[in-house]
């Protein structure tokens, strides 16, 4: 009996942007039926391939669409989501505005001392330091509580959030500040990591409040919010990614270790938009209540991901996730 297999690769470029190609393996075609290999009305497979430049050629048995074609996979992303200029490489370098060449004014270069002025100034705003980013998810809560201020930890929570100080002080890492979201469930788990962690400021923040982030890609039925929360959650947690996450300054001699106190949403999110993949992925995973998740963020603005929602160190019995 004959069938068909077919393989769809689209990549998106940063943060859900501009597609680059998309591939379709084609093999044996049905007698009859079918349905995502099939030509569409008004042009054939052969048309579609041949709008491919050469140098693109596909490897056998691969039909390549042009981005035109692969482009409507891709949902449209809010107006706050920067896409790339073109889509000629996969990583944006200056994707939190700080690279050194946009911080410079190329048009005031001295015409006397040339490339040297312009090496100098390059070097000025060049980033010297390593940012270590801990994303921590609050620990278990009260599901039964109507109003924030009732939503306080439960008694496994308060457990889970002393095993994750614990965990965060044995790193034996100089944590320079813990920045926490103002809801009381965020607020409480700071206060019993920060017994771990003597002397280390503690600063409070509604840019980290939980949300909705972005429509995630694809829908989930069991979570619908109304388009108004997309719209001003979105641009408020967009706001924390650009404010908290990002290179170095220049000024900063050495590396720093931050921990961020916040929920699974805004997390997920972050992780998506520092990695620079579309950012309506955030709903693919999935965080436990108290882990640990690590970004590291180079001089040059390359962005390393360590660990993913780690509750490794907590016994089995006490991971939940709610």
């Amino acid at each position: 009996m004959s069938f068909r297999r077919a393989l769809a690769l689209a990549a998106c470029g940063l943060a859900g942007g501009s597609v680059l190609f998309s591939a379709v393996a084609v093999g044996k075609q049905p007698a009859r039926g079918g349905d995502a290999a099939e030509p569409r009305p008004g042009g054939s497979a052969a048309a579609a391939a041949a709008a491919v430049p050469a140098a693109s050629a596909a490897p056998p048995g691969l039909l390549l669409l042009p981005p035109a074609a692969a482009a409507a996979s891709c949902p449209p992303a809010p107006g706050w989501i920067e896409r790339p200029a073109g889509t000629g490489g996969y990583w944006d370098s200056n994707w939190d505005r700080r690279e050194p060449l946009a911080l410079i004014n190329l048009k005031k270069k001295n015409e006397e001392t040339g490339e040297e002025e312009l090496a100098s100034r390059l070097d000025h705003c060049k980033a010297k330091a390593t940012r270590h980013i801990f994303l921590i998810r609050h620990s278990q809560y009260n599901l039964d509580g109507r109003a924030d201020k009732d939503r306080t930890l439960t008694p496994l929570g308060r457990e889970q959030a002393e095993l994750t100080g614990h965990r965060l002080a044995s790193l034996g890492l100089k944590f320079d500040q813990i920045i926490h979201s103002s809801m009381t469930r965020a607020t409480e788990t700071t206060e019993i990591i920060s017994k771990h962690l003597p002397g280390v400021k503690k600063i409070s923040t509604d840019l980290l409040r939980e949300g909705a982030p972005i429509e995630p890609d694809p829908p989930v039925s069991h979570w619908k919010p109304e388009a108004v929360q997309y719209y001003e959650d979105g641009a408020r947690i967009e706001a924390a990614f650009r404010n908290f996450i990002h290179r170095a300054d220049a000024k900063q001699e050495e590396d720093s270790y931050e921990i961020f106190v916040c929920h699974a949403n805004v997390i997920r999110y972050i992780v998506c938009r520092a990695l620079q993949f579309p950012p309506e992925g955030w709903l693919r995973m999935s965080l436990n209540n108290g882990s640990i998740t690590h970004l590291v963020i180079r001089p040059n603005g390359r962005v390393a991901l360590r660990t993913l929602g780690d509750t490794g160190f907590m016994p089995p019995d006490k991971i939940t996730r709610t």
